[in-house]
C-alpha cells in the first residue's frame, strides 16, 4: 500500500509545508494556512520548492517580453554611428547617444543575467535564492530600460524636432512609462492587498 492510499504522503506533504514556512503549528488547505492561533492567512497551497519553481516560469515568461524590446532598440541603436547622418550631428548629440547605447548595454545586460545566473547554480538546490536574485536583475534592468528609451526620446526629439519643446514631449512619455510601469502596479498592490487581509 503506498503513502498516497493510506494518506501519509498527504500528511507529510503538510509537514514539509510547515517546516518550509519555519512554523511547526501550521497546516495548509484550499490554500489557507490555519494555525493553532486560529489565525488564517490566505495563500496557495504550495511548498518554497513549488512556490520557487512557479515563481522563476514566471519570472522568465516576464524577461522574454521586456528582453525582446530591450534587444531591438539596442540593435536600431547600434547601427546610427554608421549612418552618414551621425557625422553631422552637434557634440551634445553624440553624448546623448553614447549614453543611449551605454544604457541599453547594461539593461540588456542585466536582463540576460537571470539565465547565466540560472545555468551557473542549476543543481544546488537554492532555486528560492535563484529566484530573489533574478527578480532583482530584472527590475535593476526594467530602471536601466526606462532610462535607456528616455536618452533614445531625447535625441531622436532633438533632432526631429524644435529643441523648445523636446523636453515637454519627453517628460509627459517619462510620465506615462512611470504610471504604466510603476505607479498603477503600486497602486493595485497596496489597494487589493489591504482588502484581502481585511
Amino acid at each position: 500500500m503506498t503513502d498516497r492510499e493510506t494518506g501519509l504522503g498527504r500528511d507529510r506533504r503538510w509537514e514539509g509545508r510547515a517546516g518550509a514556512h519555519g512554523d511547526g503549528d501550521t497546516a495548509r488547505e484550499g490554500g489557507e494556512t490555519s494555525r493553532r492561533d486560529g489565525a488564517t492567512v490566505r495563500g496557495r497551497d504550495e511548498t518554497a520548492d513549488e512556490r520557487a519553481d512557479r515563481q522563476w516560469q514566471d519570472l522568465m515568461q516576464e524577461i522574454r517580453v521586456v528582453q525582446t524590446g530591450v534587444q531591438i532598440l539596442l540593435g536600431f541603436l547600434l547601427t546610427v554611428v554608421f549612418t552618414p547622418r551621425y557625422e553631422s550631428l552637434s557634440s551634445a548629440d553624440k553624448a546623448i547617444y553614447i549614453l543611449t547605447v551605454v544604457l541599453g548595454s547594461l539593461a540588456t545586460g542585466a536582463l540576460i543575467g537571470p539565465v547565466s545566473f540560472h545555468r551557473l547554480v542549476a543543481g544546488r538546490r537554492i532555486k528560492p535564492q535563484a529566484v530573489a536574485w533574478a527578480s532583482r536583475l530584472t527590475f535593476i534592468g526594467i530602471l536601466l530600460l526606462l532610462a535607456t528609451l528616455t536618452t533614445a526620446l531625447v535625441l531622436i526629439l532633438r533632432v526631429a524636432t524644435d529643441n523648445a519643446i523636446v523636453p515637454w514631449l519627453v517628460a509627459g512619455v517619462l510620465a506615462w512609462y512611470l504610471l504604466c510601469w510603476f505607479a498603477l502596479p503600486l497602486w493595485a498592490r497596496g489597494r487589493h492587498t489591504a482588502k484581502r487581509r481585511e
